[in-house]
């Protein structure tokens, strides 16, 4: 393992990188009625302020995790900072909507590089055991805070000073952090001559990630039949194939097959996906409800979502302390279950009329089992992966994140909006309450999952099928 010096300073900005991450997640969502009458988007079109940023951090997550593996996690952390921030001023800049598109898109690139990067200095600098669960535990909790506070920053900075502060507010933030990252973390090694880089594999699945999550995105807007989301799912698959037999063949691989044999690994990628489908769903059903049902403005719906945060904050703590009492097996599925009741509590509260503290037991059951979810789903992850793969086994998990993201928002969409038409008012409250349900329902498919993984997580010193004998350092177990 590379020691890093200064692991209190160095957790701290692993932290504030997610809080900025976590934090423009909400943040630009507020503000998407302004902008679409300041910078001239047309309603279709609109959506594209969201979808580009989704589109390009999906497709080059495996990309940025392997960049960070092979020349260097601080270097990658560093420049996906300073891309993330630049690529802000751009946006807030931006008077047309394609600059816009486009500053967003580059800033979706800058998370794909700086999420694999942040996974892969917290396995490889803090060691296995209770070190890692709190420092994995500290990082989640600053992205539940971040998520909450989003909607919040983002109705007070569009209502006071205008959209291009939702922007503007990234850059020093971002610069800012590339800049302790310098002192932060320890310098990279000399990047190594004379190993290849897959240029084809990298090619194959960043275009193949990106058709196939451009596919999803489009699909509710455009019509799943429509030409353009057909041709960009079979294009996605068609290209994923080629990126298969291109990584069995090749001596460098993008993304080394044999992480597949690794079942903590496998199971983390499962449970990602269906995480995201339905927990990370409710952000923006929970939203609609406030906002389109009860006429909550912006900041209204902000502070609605603080109970989440401070909760959220509760469940990644406990989940530190679960992790080394009960394992991460028993841990992910408590967290998946609570998860799973708090979903289907808050669907039956939704109410035409109903007020907002009947709201919080469903509130408060999602959000403490978000919170101990998420650290254990990631600390299963880096189970078992040497220091050497840590950034493309971070880039997996977070891959089939993205994906369930955009594959369950489509879903529930669907099924909220079935046999209606409703854009607001109390029609929008069965569609809603339907959709909750079902993302409840779905969860259970995350607790089968994560039920493969092994019953007793004790230290492993070699990664399962991955006897890569140029590794560095012996394999890790979170």
């Amino acid at each position: 393992m590379t020691k890093r010096r200064g692991t209190g300073l160095l957790l701290a900005l692993l932290a504030f990188a997610q809080f900025i991450s976590a934090i423009d997640y909400n943040i630009v969502y507020v503000a998407l009625p302004e902008i679409g009458r300041d910078v001239g988007f047309d309603a279709h079109d609109l959506q594209w302020v969201v979808s580009a940023y989704a589109v390009a951090f999906g497709g080059f997550l495996l990309l940025g995790g392997r960049m960070a593996d092979r020349l260097g996690r601080r270097r990658m952390f560093t420049t996906a900072l300073v891309l993330y921030g630049l690529a802000s001023l751009a946006g807030g800049l931006a008077t047309a909507p394609a600059v816009l598109v486009a500053a967003r898109a580059v800033q979706g690139l800058g998370g794909a590089l700086l999420l694999p990067a942040t996974l892969s200095l917290i396995n490889t600098g803090f060691d296995e055991g209770a070190e890692r669960n709190r420092a994995l535990a500290v990082w989640g909790g600053a992205g539940a805070v971040g998520l909450a506070l989003g909607s919040l920053l983002g109705g007070v900075l569009t209502e006071y000073l205008g959209w291009e502060s939702v922007f503007y507010v990234n850059v020093p933030l971002a610069l800012g952090a590339a800049a302790v990252a310098l002192k932060a973390i320890t310098p990279d090694p000399p990047h190594e001559i004379g190993r290849g880089f897959d240029l084809a594999g990298a090619l194959s699945a960043t275009v193949g990630f990106t058709a196939l999550v451009f596919g999803v995105v489009q699909g509710p807007e455009a019509g799943w039949a429509s030409p353009q989301v057909l041709t960009a799912l079979l294009t996605g698959l068609a290209l994923l194939g080629v990126f298969l037999a291109v990584e069995a063949r090749s001596g460098h691989p993008l993304m080394p097959l044999r992480l597949l044999r690794n079942r903590s690994l496998v199971a983390a990628m499962g449970v990602t996906f269906v995480f995201m489908g339905t927990f990370g769903a409710q952000y923006y059903f929970f939203t609609m409800y406030l906002q389109n049902v009860h006429h909550y403005t912006a900041m209204e719906t902000g502070l609605a979502f603080l109970p989440s945060a401070l909760t959220g904050m509760v469940g990644t703590k406990a989940s530190e302390k679960l992790l080394g009492r009960i394992g991460t097996r028993a841990t992910l599925t408590t967290g998946l279950l609570l998860g799973a009741a708090g979903m289907t509590v808050l669907a039956v509260a939704l109410s035409p009329t109903g007020g907002y503290p009947a709201l919080l037991p469903g509130v408060i059951l999602l959000s403490l089992g978000q919170g101990l979810a998420w650290t254990a789903m990631f600390a299963a992850a880096g189970s078992g992966v040497d220091d050497a793969h840590q950034g493309i086994a971070s880039a997996m998990a977070s891959t089939t994140q993205q994906i369930g993201s955009a594959v369950g928002l489509a879903v529930l969409i669907a099924v909220a909006s079935h046999g209606s038409r409703a854009t607001g008012g109390a029609a929008l409250v069965p569609g809603l309450r339907t959709a909750g349900l079902t993302a409840a329902a779905l969860t259970l498919l995350g607790v089968a999952i994560a039920l493969t993984l092994r019953r007793a997580e004790t230290s492993r010193t070699a990664d399962d099928g991955d006897c890569d004998t140029r590794a560095s350092s012996p394999a890790l177990s979170a």
